[in-house]
């Protein structure tokens, strides 16, 4: 009889020891589908950030990292000290909250607006149409707003038609700034509005029916109902947006702006190009964008703990 039993467990322990080496087997091919991606991303984005150390130094391409000699902080402080590193500065902060404030806005009114419509075919339609543009280039959208907002391009010649001067958009430091922001929201508030109508979809049904018999109309159940059920939703973007303060947005502005608009319109990044693949002044280039890095790295965190605060996302 104790035999009997012996070998009835033996025999139960088999399936369970077979079914734990499948699933290792299974977590080696999934980490196994892993490793092309990791190779690239150690490759192309861990081996150049020992680059940075070119910041430190006075960079000569033909003597390479190793033997380039060093200088220390000099870069930084000609940085602080170049009368147009304050004007940049203050461009990049500028563009990118307007772009961070307009792209919270925009989408949230849009999708409590597509919210309300009960055509599902024009509803998504709508959808369709606005979330286009989001997976379009700005090499396209550059040159077709190039186009379109030139001194004879179509906004012009609609000005002119209904009386009014014609207005030199991409050469005027009074307007880019406003075209910027304006054309990155009309690209990006169709991603938006898809987030905050997924939202609207996790709220309970049965709180609108108790409303509607207690007497609100629709304007109150959006007050009372519609806003606090995506108020998380919206203080958890608004608060993940910040660590983009120092991101205005490279291949807008480098599409789009020209020499006529660099006292508005110049950015970091186009600036630290221009800086160390145009002028070839590697080392203080690199000394910028580590500057920038840095300033980021601290803002994302801090993004990260009041999302953790106030909208109880966390990563690990």
């Amino acid at each position: 009889m104790a035999q009997t039993e012996t070998e009835l467990t033996h025999k139960t322990q088999i399936p369970l020891r077979n079914s734990r080496i499948r699933k290792r087997m299974n977590g080696l091919a999934y980490h196994a589908m892993l490793l092309p991606g990791m190779i690239m991303l150690f490759i192309f984005s861990i081996v150049p950030m020992f680059g940075a150390v070119m910041a430190f130094q006075r960079f000569i391409p033909a003597k390479g990292i190793s033997r380039s000699p060093w200088v220390g902080l000099d870069n930084f402080t000609y940085m602080f000290q170049l009368p147009d590193s304050t004007q940049i500065f203050i461009n990049t902060v500028v563009i990118a909250v307007g772009k961070i404030v307009l792209g919270l806005i925009v989408p949230i009114i849009f999708a409590l607006l597509l919210h309300e419509v009960r055509l599902k075919v024009f509803k998504s339609t709508v959808q369709t149409i606005v979330y286009l543009p989001h997976f379009m280039s700005w090499v396209v959208l550059g040159t077709m707003l190039t186009m379109i907002f030139s001194y004879d391009g179509m906004v012009n010649n609609l000005l002119e038609w209904l009386g009014m001067e014609r207005i030199m958009f991409l050469a005027s430091n009074t307007w880019f700034r406003p075209l910027l922001i304006f054309t990155d929201t009309w690209k990006e508030f169709g991603y938006g509005t898809i987030i905050y109508l997924a939202a609207l979809t996790a709220i309970n049904p049965a709180l609108y029916e108790s409303a509607a018999l207690d007497g609100a109309n629709r304007w109150k159940q959006m007050l009372h109902i519609t806003l606090p059920g995506i108020f998380p939703t919206i203080v958890l973007l608004g608060t993940l947006s910040l660590g983009n303060v120092l991101n205005a947005g490279f291949d807008q502005v480098f599409n789009m702006y020209n020499p006529l608009v660099y006292e508005t319109g110049d950015i970091i990044d186009t600036f630290v190009y221009r800086m160390g693949l145009i002028n070839m002044q590697y080392s203080f280039a690199t000394a910028i964008g580590l500057m920038k890095s840095a300033i980021s790295f601290v803002l994302i965190i801090i993004s990260y703990k009041l999302a953790s605060k106030y909208a109880g996302y966390r990563i690990f």
